[in-house]
């Protein structure tokens, strides 16, 4: 029996056939997974295997998590120096690199997106669910264009109209990730100061107000509102967002955004944590029916 094996009879088929309508980056990382088993599985460290493609134990540690695109050269010797040598066990891997290396749709705004960004967008894409923690601004796939256009210029006010048109189209576009035939689920908590933020004006933040009504009517969305007579909670540390795969190979993800950079964490105590932290913030926060209660009382303030 082969080393493909190891961690699972017929692995790099199945991979193979549960990737098929996958992103490029859920295939990144779940090309990366089975490289990280078969390493396990002889016992090699980080150093040795990166040795083994002329690079360094973080190179493989970044194609292991999937937040590096694969050389079909590296794939193919890490292969090799793992005992994979039957083509039977290696093509479908290779093959599953080559597409992993495709560009996303994403990709059209790649003059704009930020790299450590574009990560997200494609975890966010391949996300069974999305669980999110705001303090200052509505997440992004609740934003009406008009919201999501003040919100842009905060950060761009002296870009050129055109460039601002296009980061805000780039945010409508991930929006329709909500409109699939398997779309996500959508757990958004808000802290009460974003519902009171006028960005945009007040027509602009009772027209978002609305959207948000709206959009908690669809099954896979659910809000809940943090209120300030709730006063201090759980997540003093600021937002963050929890994405969850249906794919078992895929670990969960939590997303801390920066500045001007981001931090990815899947390492199982740090969403063991954010995870603890979430399910307190939705017992401190509003019931959704009572949070839909806040929004509308807000919205009748503007």
């Amino acid at each position: 029996m082969s080393a493909a094996a190891a961690p699972g009879s017929g692995r790099a088929h199945s991979l193979a056939a549960v990737a098929e309508s996958g992103g490029p980056t859920v295939l990144r990382i779940l090309l990366g997974a089975q490289l990280r088993r078969l390493r396990e599985a002889k016992r090699i460290s980080l150093e040795d295997a990166g040795y083994a493609i002329r690079g360094s134990h973080s190179k493989i540690s970044r194609m292991e998590t999937g937040r590096v695109s694969f050389k079909d050269r590296d794939v193919a010797d890490l292969l090799t120096f793992y005992g994979v040598t039957d083509e039977a066990e290696r093509e479908p891997l290779r093959a599953l690199a080559q597409r992993a290396n495709a560009p996303g749709w994403w990709h059209d705004y790649s003059d704009i997106l930020p790299h450590w960004f574009e990560a997200y967008v494609g975890l966010e894409e391949a996300a069974a669910q999305i669980r999110s923690y705001e303090v200052q601004f509505v997440p992004g796939l609740l934003q009406t264009e008009d919201y999501a256009r003040a919100v842009t210029l905060l950060g761009h006010d002296s870009a050129p109209e055109r460039e601002v048109g296009r980061r805000v189209s780039l945010r409508m576009a991930r929006q329709t990730v909500l409109y699939r035939d398997d779309s996500p689920s959508l757990w958004a908590v808000l802290d009460e100061a974003v519902l009171r933020r006028p960005l945009g004006g007040p027509d602009v933040m009772r027209a978002q107000l609305r959207h948000l009504l709206e959009m908690t009517r669809q099954r896979i969305v659910t809000l809940q509102v943090v209120p300030f007579l709730a006063g201090g909670h759980a997540a003093a540390g600021g937002p963050f967002s929890i994405l969850r795969f249906g794919e078992p190979d895929l670990p969960d993800v939590v997303y801390l955004e920066q500045l001007t950079s981001a931090l990815y964490l899947d390492k199982p105590e740090a969403i063991d944590s954010y995870l603890l932290v979430m399910e307190r913030l939705c017992m401190e926060a509003a019931t959704p029916a009572a949070s839909a209660k806040i929004i509308k009382d807000i919205m009748r303030e503007y």
